[in-house]
This record gives structure tokens, C-alpha cells and sequence, in this order.
């Protein structure tokens, strides 16, 4: 008769474990369809919302990929609560877990909440946007993308860089594309005896001529320091932004081969030593 019972029991738990083991392997196969479906679902959403914000001129090229970011992640919570459903939390006990997760990992990932919420300044008060070039106290670039936890810039060099939001935003950020013109100033030293009324004009007719320097403001030339070696005259003009290192480049080597032409020197530094013959 014992012997009948344990069989029975033995029988009775393994059914039991049977049927748990049916019903949470379900439970994961399911959590598991919706976790890796959810992915493709939020990649999706976002390439398609991106996809639609860059067939508008309304938005701002700085603000889309922000958009699209917070679609993507808005949907994967979503599916995370929907995975942790297939195994019977509730949602009120849900919403009570996070909040108490939530406060444990802010506490945590203070850095992290700095760069989100400095992602969230850039982009609303937008210092600079994409496409623009910038020096935040050494850290330059062309802006690419400004994420919600950091900003991606090309140097002039075609380096990538990634940095966080909060150095940008704890940073004096001088931008070199936000203005459509620029001042260009180009010194050239002459010597002593060289006619500077001359070399002035030199230098005016080298500005005049070339068609990106603005007429107004009129370009002009100046007498910027008598040196220990050279009387230094400046060349000054205003350009469009996108001419500024062209035109810099092309005038400096004009600059040059019109003062050599002219038969004006460009000297180098000097000094006088006097000898003395001691009896």
C-alpha cells in the first residue's frame, strides 16, 4: 500500500514540475518573442520617424535625431513591461518597482542624469547644431549628432569624437559657424627702409581684387607696431564664413609674391652687435 502511495506521489510531482515547466517555458518563449520583436519594432519606429522628420524643413537637423531616440526608447519600455507581464507582475507592483529602481539608479548614475539633462539643454537652447564647427575649451569639431547622452563631432583632421553632453555644457563653446561672415586679419612685416605709403597700397590693391573679401566693411590696412626688426602692417577685411581659411591661405601667399615683386622686404629678425677692442 506505501508502495502504491510514493508512486503516486512520485507520479503527482512530476506532473506538477511537468506543467510548471510547460507553463514557464511558454511564459520565456513568449517574453523571448516579445523582447527581440520589440527591438525590431523600436529600431523600426525610429528609422522611420528619423526617415520622416529629414523629408521636412520645419524641423531643426539637430532635433531629429533626439526624436527619434525618444521613440526608440519610449517603445522599449513598453516592451520591457510587456515581457516582465508573461510572468504575472503586476502593474501597479510594476510601476512600484521602478520608481524604486528608478531612484536607486539616479542616486547611482548621477554623471549619467548630468549628461542627459545637459543633452536636453543643447538641444533646446542649441549653443550650436549640427553641421556647425566648434572649440568648447579644446574639445573642436564639426558637430555630427547630439544624442541624449553625448555629442559626436569630426575634427578637421577626420578624427571622430565622442564626448559627453555635460563637458560640452560646462564649457564656454565658441562657434565658428553660427555668424555668416567673418573678419580676417593677415600681418606682413616690412623693413625700415621700405615706403610704407607703398606697401599700404600693395595691399589694398591684393584685397580690392580678390571677390570674396566684402566691400563693406571696406577692407583696410594699418600700421599695427614698429618691431625690433620689421614695421608690421596688417591687412584687414570681411569675408563669408565659408571662405574664411581660403581666402586666409591664398592672400597670405599674395601677400609675398606681390611684396617681392614690388621690391619691398620682408626682413628677418635682426641685431646689432657691437665689438668693443679691448688694449
Amino acid at each position: 500500500m506505501e508502495n502504491t502511495l510514493n508512486q503516486e506521489e512520485i507520479m503527482g510531482m512530476v506532473s506538477h514540475f511537468t506543467d510548471l515547466a510547460i507553463e514557464y517555458g511558454l511564459n520565456l518563449l513568449g517574453a523571448l518573442a516579445i523582447l527581440i520583436i520589440g527591438r525590431m519594432v523600436a529600431s523600426w519606429a525610429s528609422k522611420s520617424v528619423l526617415r520622416l522628420l529629414n523629408k521636412t524643413k520645419r524641423v531643426d537637423d539637430t532635433l531629429k535625431p533626439f526624436f527619434a531616440n525618444i521613440v526608440r526608447y519610449f517603445i522599449l519600455i513598453l516592451v520591457v513591461i510587456a515581457v516582465l507581464s508573461q510572468f504575472g507582475i503586476q502593474t501597479a507592483s510594476l510601476i512600484a518597482m521602478l520608481g524604486a529602481a528608478g531612484l536607486a539608479i539616479g542616486l547611482a548614475l548621477q554623471g549619467t542624469l548630468q549628461n542627459i539633462a545637459a543633452g536636453i539643454m543643447l538641444l533646446f537652447l542649441r549653443p550650436f547644431r549640427v553641421g556647425e564647427y566648434i572649440d568648447a575649451e579644446g574639445i573642436s569639431g564639426t558637430v555630427d549628432e547630439i544624442g541624449l547622452f553625448t555629442t559626436h563631432l569630426t575634427t578637421y583632421d577626420g578624427v571622430y569624437v565622442e564626448t559627453p553632453n555635460s563637458n560640452l555644457w560646462n564649457r564656454s563653446v565658441i562657434n565658428y559657424s553660427r555668424l555668416p561672415t567673418r573678419r580676417l586679419d593677415i600681418p606682413a612685416g616690412i623693413g625700415y627702409g621700405d615706403d610704407i605709403d607703398k606697401a599700404q597700397a600693395v595691399l589694398m590693391d591684393i584685397m580690392v581684387k580678390d571677390s570674396r573679401v566684402h566691400k563693406d566693411p571696406e577692407p583696410a590696412t594699418m600700421v599695427l607696431e614698429l618691431a625690433d626688426s620689421s614695421v608690421n602692417l596688417n591687412l584687414r577685411m570681411w569675408c563669408d564664413a565659408a571662405d574664411f581659411w581660403g581666402l586666409k591661405f591664398d592672400l597670405t601667399k599674395a601677400v609675398k609674391q606681390r611684396l617681392d615683386a614690388e621690391g619691398i622686404s620682408i626682413p628677418y629678425p635682426q641685431r646689432d652687435v657691437h665689438m668693443h677692442q679691448v688694449s
